[in-house]
Parts: structure tokens; sequence; C-alpha cells
């Protein structure tokens, strides 16, 4: 999965920022898949996410929990997205010992996250580890870095620029608060990647306040 790989950052403020897919494989293992997804979804909640939801569906910040569960389909993605990797490693943990049979992907910080997986006795294999190049072309039509930070958490680019830079303004100007603005925020990235509390703090830090 590529949509949550070039989340813009600093390895401080990334540090936060972690996110586990679950899915089939199309024509390989995909039929009936759609209860194991339900499954890793249950696991999922049971750690507290801080969002979390099914692409084909939304997220558990716009819909019922319920909801989004009876509607998982065997071609559905199911995600879910962390702010420590202590509930990243007990996500994994719980998964090894149900062996779903799914593709599992862990989006972040790559040293963190190979450090865990050793810690678990688990081996990406280079082959299967992707990385970012960051950005390339006319980068100076870009917003601000700080924009980019917040937008790139969506990975569809359904969070629009001018969208984070009037949140950033509410905030200084005193007409909500970080938490709300990034909530609204993260209400447009249907799939549920958006990590609103890593959101929260770069509005407070955008608006320095």
């Amino acid at each position: 999965m590529t949509h949550t790989l070039h989340r813009a950052g600093t390895p401080e403020n990334l540090s936060n920022d972690y996110v586990i897919f679950a899915m089939s494989a199309k024509g390989h293992n995909e039929l009936g898949s759609a209860q194991k997804m339900q499954e890793f979804f249950h696991i999922a909640h049971r750690h507290n996410p801080v969002n979390m939801g099914d692409m084909k569906t939304g997220s558990i910040l716009t819909l019922e929990t319920e909801v989004i569960l009876e509607k998982i389909q065997d071609t559905s993605i199911v995600h879910a997205v962390f702010t420590d990797l202590d509930a990243v490693a007990a996500v994994l943990r719980d998964l090894m010992a149900v062996d779903l049979g799914l593709s599992i992907v862990v989006s972040g910080l790559t040293d963190p996250l190979k450090h865990t997986c050793r810690d678990l006795g688990l081996s990406p294999s280079l082959h299967t580890i992707e990385y970012s190049l960051g950005i390339w072309g006319k980068v100076d039509l870009l917003p601000p870095a700080e924009v980019l930070e917040v937008s790139t958490m969506c990975g569809h680019g359904q969070v629009a620029f001018r969208l984070i830079e009037k949140a950033a303004a509410d905030v200084k100007a005193g007409r909500t608060t970080p938490a709300v603005a990034a909530a609204r925020l993260a209400e447009t990235c249907v799939c549920g990647v958006f990590n609103p509390l890593r959101a929260a703090e770069l509005l407070r830090k955008m608006a320095q306040v």
C-alpha cells in the first residue's frame, strides 16, 4: 500500500503516527475474506486506535462501528491508526496468534518499526519494504511544509490545503480548538487513515498557541 507512504514530517512529529492495514490478494485469497477482515477490525479496535475504517465504507469518525463492520467486503481494505509502538506491537502480537492469512501492512517510521518487528520475532524482507523518496518536480508550487504535514495524512488527497490553512487560522483566532479543528479535517479523509491527534498538534504549532 502506498497511500500512507508519503506522510510528510519530521522524525519527531511522525513518531506518533502508525497505520496497520489488512487486505486480501485479488484472485488468491479474496473469496470469503470479509469475515477475516472483520476479525482484524475487532482486534485493532481493542487496542484503541485514534482512527480506523474501511476504505469502501468510511471511518469511525463519521460512521458507527457496527455499520462499518457490517459492510466489510471481500474486496475491502481495513485500517487502523495508532499513536504509539506499544499499541502497534500489541495488535501485531494478536494477529500472529490468530493467523488470519491476510496481508498485513504497517506504515510508519522504518527504524522503530523494524525494532518492533524484531522484538516480536518478525523479519521483514527488503523486498517487502517500501520507502518514500519525497516529492519531485515543481515543488515551488506546493503549499508550505506545515500544510503538507497535515494534508499528506490523507493519502487520497481529500484534506484540502485551504481547509487546513483555515483550520489553523481559526485556532489562532480562538474560534475553535486544535482538537476540534483536527477532527473536522479528519472527517474528510473517507477511508480513515488520517491521524487526528497528530493533526491537532500540527495545527497548534501552525497557530502558535
